[in-house]
């Protein structure tokens, strides 16, 4: 998941601020074509999902990597793309050591399904994290990512797995054999 300027339009139906949508490299941000909250067909558990993705990436846009690292459960997972799985919210932490002032982390859930038991979940959707390189020339990355969340025995919710990976082949691409 990744940037600062924040186009969550979701975090607006949970009842947050809105976000400037210009990032450190001074683009605008494309936003979310369509808000899941505006289908009618979502359960009050997936709403539920999507109002707490907004509050996690509000956070996170204000507070960097240490707002991150709050939102997971003790025994939780991170599954970066390319990268050995990181374990543990202690391990999560020492690795969000990001400023929001210097990398901005911005994402916006497409779809997400409530377990039976409304205990767990899940949300996914696309990210994109924005930063310069040495030379101060923009860098984005991008692609798609999966929250599981898991309701505690007080009653919060907090993230039990993260999983990301690089922007899908185009439309058309997937599940094609490769041309000779």
């Amino acid at each position: 998941m990744a940037v600062v300027g924040l186009w969550f339009a979701l975090g607006l139906a949970a009842g947050a601020q809105q976000i400037p949508t210009t990032s450190l490299d001074g683009l605008a941000q494309r936003a979310p074509t369509i808000s899941p909250l505006t289908q009618p067909t979502l359960s009050p558990g997936v709403i539920h999902l999507m109002e707490l993705e907004g509050k996690f990436a509000q956070a996170v846009a204000a507070g960097g990597g240490k707002a991150f690292a709050e939102w997971f459960t003790e025994d939780a997972v991170v599954l970066n793309n390319g990268q050995p799985p990181t374990i543990g919210k202690a391990a999560i932490a020492a690795k969000a050591q990001w400023d929001p002032k210097a990398y901005q982390l911005t994402w916006v859930p497409q779809g997400g399904q409530m377990g039976p038991s409304e205990d767990m979940g899940f949300t996914w959707g696309h990210y994109e994290g924005r930063s310069k390189d040495s030379h101060g020339q923009p860098v984005v990355i991008s692609g798609r990512y999966l929250t599981v969340w898991k309701k505690l025995p007080d009653g919060s919710w907090k993230v039990a797995m993260d999983a990301s990976s690089d922007e899908p082949a185009a439309s058309g691409e997937c599940c094609t054999l490769p041309k000779p």
